[in-house]
């Protein structure tokens, strides 16, 4: 039975180490993944969620703007005729 034991011992630990091992590939796996997205982002030009805005917020005012001048330009044609 002592035989058996230690086998069993043996292939606990086996087991332990290697789901050890596993599990520090994963997080090697998990960082250099993450290094190659930054690095391809950065590469990439992208614009910030802060930046679209901004620049959205412009379109929307000049959207604005513009049809308060079409309906002036309107008036003074209908003035005009």
């Amino acid at each position: 039975m002592d035989k058996g034991s230690t086998f069993f011992d043996d292939l606990s630990k086996l087991a332990t180490g290697a789901a050890g091992s596993f599990r520090e590939m994963g997080r090697e796996m998990e960082k250099t993944v993450r290094h190659q997205v930054d690095a391809f982002l950065e590469r990439s030009n992208l614009v910030t969620r802060e930046e679209f805005e901004v620049v959205r917020a412009m379109a929307e005012k000049a959207r604005a703007e513009n049809e308060q001048l079409r309906i002036e330009l309107e008036a003074l044609k209908n003035k005009a005729s």
